[in-house]
């Protein structure tokens, strides 16, 4: 992260479902609003009179959509903090004190001292199709969780309730994925960013849809960030002679589930570069699991390229390796 501009007055807001805890750093105290229309009025005021220009909001499930769409409209610059930015930050503050008075404040200060990786401008028309993903990745969920009660039950009537579920479930998947694919294709924009990602093999309608939406940032970022975004980076843990196990995580787990499916598919079938790829690090003692986590990496960065270069997968020109 690159140092901010310290001489912006910046604020920091803890949220919740019902109401925002703001503080402004440098400033003792904070103050409450509620998390709907009414409260953010007021805060854009407040903040607007106390000559806030930078406002950090960290992601929490959905929550703080509403308050950064109704800030950013009122022309305030706001930053989304993924939580392990705040995690990571109260560490090196040595905070382990928790309350939401105390995580604005942390906030606020975070905000202050770093320039969060933020660089697409807001643009709303994610939000819906968002949520439109989500719920058909719950419906997903139901049949899985479905699934597994059929195998556990015997009783033939319920097994029948059981089989007609899944049927209702696959068809409003299907009804529903329809659905997102229109709603994308009526912005001239992501429909050119879903086509050019469906021409990478073992990248379906299902995964390029969720690259899509999930992570607008692809093609203007390097394939480290994006790696980091999708929380597919490795990290390594070392200390002197001490070797710890390589491990990934934060970043945007819906999405890399996808990929984590896409690339299990390309590793065996699709993809001669993914499959070349999981053959060469199971052969260097690499874990299936491992093999397949570098794998969709390693598709993330073919969808990052193609996105950059605005041209289709060409499978003779042969895009640089994980």
């Amino acid at each position: 992260m690159k140092m901010a501009n310290t001489t912006t007055i910046t604020a920091g807001i803890d949220t919740s479902k019902d109401k925002l805890d703001i503080a402004i750093h440098g400033q003792s105290g904070g103050f409450i609003v509620e998390n709907e229309a009414g409260g953010w009025e007021k805060l854009a005021a407040r903040l607007r009179g106390a000559g806030v220009g930078r406002i950090g909001i960290e992601a929490t499930g959905g929550y703080e959509r509403g308050a950064m769409r109704y800030l950013q409209k009122a022309r305030f610059d706001v930053v989304l903090l993924q939580p392990l930015q705040v995690k990571a930050f109260a560490r090196m503050r040595l905070r382990r004190a928790k309350s939401d008075k105390l995580d604005a404040a942390l906030i606020a200060d975070c905000t202050h001292t770093m320039d969060a990786y933020n660089k697409m401008p807001p643009d709303p028309r994610f939000d819906a199709l968002a949520d439109l993903l989500t719920y058909i990745e719950q419906i997903e969920e139901d049949i899985v969780r479905f699934k597994t009660r059929l195998e556990q039950t015997r009783d033939g009537r319920l097994r029948k309730n059981i089989k007609d579920q899944i049927e209702h479930f696959k068809k409003q998947r299907v009804a529903e994925l329809r659905r997102l694919r229109d709603q994308i294709f009526a912005h001239g924009d992501l429909a050119g960013r879903y086509k050019l990602l469906l021409s990478i093999p073992t990248i379906g309608a299902r995964t390029a849809l969720s690259l899509v939406v999930r992570m607008p940032e692809l093609g203007l970022v390097s394939r480290e960030q994006a790696a980091a975004l999708a929380g597919l980076a490795p990290f390594v843990h070392q200390s002197g002679k001490h070797k710890g196990e390589t491990h990934i995580g934060g970043g945007r787990a819906r999405l890399r589930r996808s990929l984590y499916m896409a690339a299990f598919t390309g590793a065996f079938h699709w993809n001669p570069a993914l499959m070349a790829l999981y053959k060469r690090l199971t052969a260097r003692g690499k874990s299936h699991k491992c093999a397949v986590i570098a794998c969709a990496r390693k598709l993330l960065i073919f969808a990052n390229t193609v996105l950059a270069r605005g041209t289709p997968w060409e499978e003779a020109r042969p895009i640089a390796a994980a």
